[in-house]
């Protein structure tokens, strides 16, 4: 299992990156990224603290643990600008809070997020198809959420993805322990937005290639 986008206690989750790491990977987690809630006023201290934990890698070896961000109710002018300066210091992901259904998220966030070429958009409600084309040809994956109230609109996402061939990632967007599903459940949350076992082990694969991309450009 491949997960890209959880939080800890950092941002909102209820947990520290070590607890998270370790609960992962007694569910079956190979590598998790955390993607913790980020905005201008605390971009800095999110990668900062995720990149000292990452300096102790080999502690951790049975998973391997992505520092990263979320960009998070960002004003849209300002998503590429951020989306530059995680990476400059240091962010090996970059995902961005997209325009689900069940928050206030600014309307243009989507194409902002895509236009910036981030790694992930995350939960990205009604999305439109010229912006499912875009992020295709932007490599931009989309994400098929576990997240109560994100995953609303999974089937939206789902069906437009596969119509227009945009590539998709499968995540928890963790806050809890139990938030952290095993695959067997991940995979009928897939199933559940429309799409089949095969599409998940595609996603997955995507996964794989993102965060294989992220170490070569260590």
């Amino acid at each position: 299992m491949i997960d890209l986008h959880t939080h800890t206690f950092f941002s909102d989750g209820e947990l520290t990156p070590s607890e998270l790491a370790r609960r992962a990977y007694l569910k079956g987690y190979k590598v998790l990224g955390i993607s913790d809630h980020a905005d201008s006023s605390n971009i800095e201290l999110l990668i900062s603290a995720l990149l000292k934990l990452h300096e102790k890698a080999e502690y951790y070896e049975h998973i391997t643990i992505v520092p990263g961000v979320e960009l998070t109710h960002v004003p849209k002018g300002l998503i590429g600008e951020l989306t530059r300066h995680a990476r400059n210091q240091g962010a090996r992901l970059v995902v961005v809070h997209g325009e689900t259904i069940v928050e206030p998220v600014e309307e243009g966030t989507n194409r902002a997020a895509i236009e910036a070429g981030v790694d992930i958009l995350a939960h990205p409600g009604l999305i439109t198809e010229e912006d499912v084309r875009l992020a295709k040809k932007k490599n931009v994956l989309l994400e098929i959420t576990a997240k109560r109230g994100h995953s609303l609109s999974n089937g939206h996402v789902a069906g437009l993805a596969k119509k227009i061939g945009a590539r998709l990632i499968y995540s928890t967007d963790a806050h809890a322990p139990a938030d952290l599903l095993p695959e067997e459940m991940a995979r009928k949350v897939v199933q559940g937005a429309g799409l089949s076992s095969m599409d998940f082990s595609i996603m997955q694969e995507n996964a794989l290639e993102l965060v294989r991309k992220i170490m070569e450009a260590r």
